[in-house]
């Protein structure tokens, strides 16, 4: 760390590069905390967890007990050991008992994306409930016609209030806030919906993973599904990065092919007429006549053996979309993680290093702030994996039964897991503790040093 504060003040390091690889050595350093602690009120496994995203410091729970809790992670209830150890109560938890509550096992519990004055559960006695979270009293509930695997909401929506549910119905409904109906209904998947995720640029996309090993990509202001995703479709690595010089490039290009355009259009014809064989214009996807594009013709109801297309041997348990939207993760109750490029579809081939996934429930994967690292629950441990090699970059062993959920809070470079054994656990860097023999170096000392 002293190394790169020194080239941060000499202008070697730019703040951004230095911020970047301050937080990626505190993920490196990852332990279970011996400064924070979670006071869980669950009776069962906790199945959801995640912190808000507009503060970054309320995080919410959701239990089979059918209970739901809030916990303040920067602020702590009370304090042991000496004032060393940070115990964190939750704020409030509603379960059987409250009026409104749920009667079977909450399986997503999501905050409202840019308030914490809401929040919504999913649950398995069919009914997703908006809270309001000032007085724990439901404002709104939308009935299902089958359990509540998953609930996702956009981050980046500004023009809809749309819940995405996935159930153990084939279809995937969209409940709008706004007007407490059922604004769409998704169909194409063959069996129950586990997993939905939306895209992270843009507010319309929709991915969902199915019982039935689909991933299937939906534009929500449009009929059916425009992508399935198969993994034999494939390419080898990750897509090269655009040069932050392509767009003076880019502008310098055009200029001086506007200004040659006269002088080149004659050989450019010949040249087309050779590489065709003949005079006629051909489209670039699949060399189809320009009469319509590929995609175009197979949306909405696509060739029957594109839309059987499957992305794992089983159900699909868990997606997670990088942060820039490029990329798409997923699991799958074959015990296999694949790394999906979102513009082609293609399965990258990442090689992620063997791991044991639960089947019979969806899971719920993390990943780091730049996308570096994906966290992914495997039985009793949480596996860090780089996401373009696949290798094993840390293991975190501390729950004493299954996980079911992590989250990473990339503000505090923390991570929350939740399982089987009813804790949660609090992943954090090491609290530096400065004695007499550990005072930085000798540089930095003056005369009001202790």
């Amino acid at each position: 760390m002293w190394k790169e504060i020194g080239d941060r003040e000499r202008g070697i390091l730019r703040p951004k590069s230095f911020t970047t690889r301050i937080k990626s050595n505190r993920i490196r350093t990852l332990q279970i905390s011996n400064h924070k602690d979670i006071v869980s009120p669950h009776r069962a496994s906790i199945n959801s967890l995640q912190v808000d995203l507009t503060e970054g410091r309320y995080l919410l729970s959701g239990a089979a007990d059918a209970s739901a809790a809030v916990y303040d992670v920067q602020r702590a209830t009370d304090y042991e050991g000496g004032g060393l150890i940070a115990k964190h109560k939750c704020l409030f938890v509603v379960d059987k008992q409250h009026e409104h509550g749920h009667k079977y096992a909450i399986s997503s519990a999501i905050w409202y994306p840019v308030d914490t004055g809401l929040f919504i559960t999913g649950s398995h006695d069919h009914h997703i409930n908006v809270w309001d979270t000032n007085t724990t009293q439901v404002v709104m509930n939308f009935k299902m016609p089958g359990k509540v695997y998953r609930t996702a909401m956009s981050s980046l929506a500004t023009t809809h209030m749309l819940i995405a549910a996935g159930t153990e119905d084939v279809q995937v409904r969209l409940c709008d806030i706004a007007s407490g109906a059922f604004s769409h209904t998704l169909s194409g998947h063959r069996d129950g919906v586990m997993t939905v995720e939306w895209s992270t640029s843009s507010e319309w996309v929709l991915v969902t993973g199915g019982c039935d090993g689909a991933i299937r990509f939906w534009d929500i202001r449009r009929a059916g599904c425009f992508l399935v995703l198969d993994q034999s479709h494939s390419q080898l690595g990750r897509r090269p990065t655009i040069p932050e010089h392509s767009a003076t490039n880019k502008a310098l290009t055009s200029k001086s092919l506007s200004s040659g355009q006269n002088l080149n259009a004659k050989p450019r014809a010949q040249q087309r007429k050779l590489a065709n064989g003949n005079g006629t214009k051909q489209s670039p996807v699949g060399r189809m006549p320009a009469k319509g594009s590929l995609r175009q013709r197979l949306h909405p109801g696509m060739l029957s053996s594109l839309d059987r297309a499957t992305a794992h041997y089983g159900a699909v348990t868990g997606l997670k979309a990088t942060e820039d939207g490029m990329y798409l993760l997923s699991a799958g109750s074959d015990s296999r993680l694949r790394l999906w490029d979102v513009e082609s579809g293609c399965n990258t081939l990442v090689n992620f290093e063997t791991v044991r996934l639960q089947a019979g429930k969806p899971i719920q994967l993390a990943t780091s702030q730049d996308s570096a690292l994906v966290f992914v629950p495997c039985m009793t441990a949480v596996k860090a994996f780089d996401v373009w090699s696949g290798n094993t970059s840390q293991t975190f062993r501390g729950h004493y039964e299954y996980v079911n959920s992590c989250w990473f809070s990339s503000q505090e470079q923390e991570l929350y897991t939740g399982g089987n054994d009813k804790q949660i656990l609090v992943w954090s860097p090491p609290r530096l503790i400065a004695d007499e023999g550990d005072e930085g170096p000798a540089q930095d000392r003056d005369n009001w040093s202790d």
